[in-house]
């Protein structure tokens, strides 16, 4: 079935949905929320949530391999600090996953565009807290736990979004300068992103072609995004990614609220 679906698309759009990997990727690695352009692209191209949300989790795991690694090579995410938050990752996606699994489309169908909107509103408001010195993601490591599990079930239910929550709260709780934070918060993205992935393998909601194929460019993408965070750029990639963020979301409501009643 999945592969019946992916030849159904239009070869136009398959072309949109790839230059909208590479830029989730690009933005995705700089501030994180890639999954908040490559979510709502899927679901708009047609394909069924399990599967929108099975195929998303493919293609974000390709880029948030490639922004991690970039950020642990150059010694901005130290594994030993962060012990307790990966295991609370993984625990937390492999339940988020699981219960995606049972819940029915069509209240995926509704609920999706609402958590993509509420994510857009929610970048649009924040503000980043002031930086702190290096060395102090030592501090407060028993929050680590709650943190971790929240974000990495929320990362195996839905997940658009989850990077840039991720970061935020680091800075918050930590705090950490904002390279760190976002080392820490690729790193544990990536982690949620392969681990719900493999739940929904098991699910049989993949579509492989699409999925490689996005990843493929979301990859590319987070590759310059991670270089280009790493000196030190991003800001100007935020008002853009809001705008496109909520007009999207906008799409989605009406698609699936408005036009659907």
């Amino acid at each position: 079935m999945p592969f019946a679906l992916e030849l159904a698309l239009e070869p136009s759009t398959l072309a949109i949905l790839i230059m909208v990997a590479f830029t989730a990727g690009f933005i995705d690695a700089i501030a994180g929320g890639g999954g908040l352009l490559t979510l709502p692209a899927l679901l708009t191209a047609g394909l069924p949530p399990h599967l929108v949300l099975g195929t998303n989790k493919l293609c974000a795991t390709f880029g948030a391999a490639t922004a991690s690694y970039t950020f642990y090579r150059r010694q901005l995410f130290e594994p030993a600090l962060w012990r307790r938050a990966l295991a609370g990752t993984t625990i937390g996606a492999v339940l988020g996953a699981a219960l995606a699994q049972f819940i029915p489309a069509s209240w995926l169908n509704q609920a999706l565009p609402l958590v993509v909107s509420a994510c857009g509103v929610y970048l649009l408001f924040s503000h980043l807290p002031a930086t702190s010195a290096p060395g102090a993601q030592a501090i407060g490591r028993r929050r680590q736990w709650p943190q971790s599990l929240s974000l990495g079930f929320y990362d195996g239910v839905a997940g658009p979004g989850t990077g840039a929550f991720w970061t935020v709260s680091t800075l918050l709780l930590y705090p950490l300068d904002l390279l760190r934070a976002s080392g820490v918060a690729r790193t544990m993205n990536f982690v949620s992103n392969a681990v719900a992935l493999a739940v929904f393998i098991i699910g049989g909601h993949v579509a492989w072609v699409l999925g490689i194929g996005m990843g493929l460019a979301l990859m590319a993408g987070a590759y310059l995004g991670a270089h280009t965070a790493i000196r030190g750029g991003s800001r100007f990639i935020r008002p853009v990614f809001i705008l496109v963020v909520l007009a999207m979301s906008l799409r989605l409501a009406w698609q699936h609220w408005i036009g659907a009643a």
